[in-house]
């Protein structure tokens, strides 16, 4: 879902061809990554975990030269962008799962969106904090709903990196995000929200073992609809927030 609304984006906003300067920040094992290089566009990742940045190293080195050749991976905190890269280097910013292990994530996501060139996207993928009684309740754990209610943080179950961004540590309350906090906060740093969406709306409640159902594209195309849809959208577990700098 994260990668077709990414792709929605992209092409709502740029020239259809046009290579584009991506930086994803807090990139996982590459998975967005990747995908991004194999469509033609030039990507810098930046991962501070060692074993998820040897994993998409080793991805990266599975891939035809032409696709290695537009792959720059940096092992550094996704604070440190400024370090790095000069101001209006990129044409999309990426971070995607990584504002729940952030304190204070504001000077973060000001600091991913001056990497931005004008007219430049802005994709963040956080956790709802709006709806963070959902799973306990859909899971009939009826203590959990009621203590998530009013709740800033949760504890994540098990889940794979399908994201593409920062793996989930296990057995740490980390942070959830309000959709009115985050708008205040893009408007705040002239990169105001442009489109936003949910995911996982239907399949948060799902093991990530599960069988992939027969009706796998009626499965995807409900969860699609619902992620753009209210007010479904708003209870999703995440949610897809694009910015545009102005």
């Amino acid at each position: 879902m994260v990668a077709r609304q990414l792709d929605e984006q992209i092409a709502g906003r740029f020239p259809v061809g046009q290579r584009l300067r991506v930086l994803d920040v807090g990139m996982g094992q590459g998975t967005q990554a990747l995908r991004l290089a194999r469509l033609g566009h030039q990507v810098t990742g930046v991962e501070q975990d060692a074993t998820m940045i040897a994993a998409a190293r080793r991805s990266l080195a599975g891939e035809p030269e032409g696709i290695r050749e537009r792959v720059r991976l940096v092992q550094g905190d996704g604070r440190d962008t400024g370090v790095h890269f000069l101001p209006g280097s990129f044409d999309v910013v990426l971070c995607h799962g990584v504002l729940m292990y952030v304190e204070e994530p504001d000077p973060l996501v000001a600091g991913l969106a001056r990497m931005l060139a004008p007219g430049g996207l802005l994709s963040l993928l956080v956790r709802n904090g709006d709806a963070l009684a959902m799973r306990a309740g859909l899971s009939g754990d009826w203590q959990g709903a009621v203590a998530a209610f009013g709740a800033t943080s949760y504890r994540p179950r098990a889940r794979s990196d399908s994201n593409g961004g920062t793996p989930i540590r296990l057995g740490l309350d980390v942070r959830a995000d309000r959709l009115s906090a985050l708008t205040a906060t893009l408007a705040g740093i002239a990169a105001p929200l442009h489109a936003w969406y949910g995911v996982r709306v239907f399949t948060d409640t799902a093991a990530d073992d599960a069988e992939i159902p027969d009706d796998l594209q009626s499965l995807l195309a409900a969860e699609e609809r619902a992620g753009r849809t209210d007010p479904y959208r708003s209870v999703a577990a995440l949610l897809h927030l694009c910015g545009v700098r102005g």
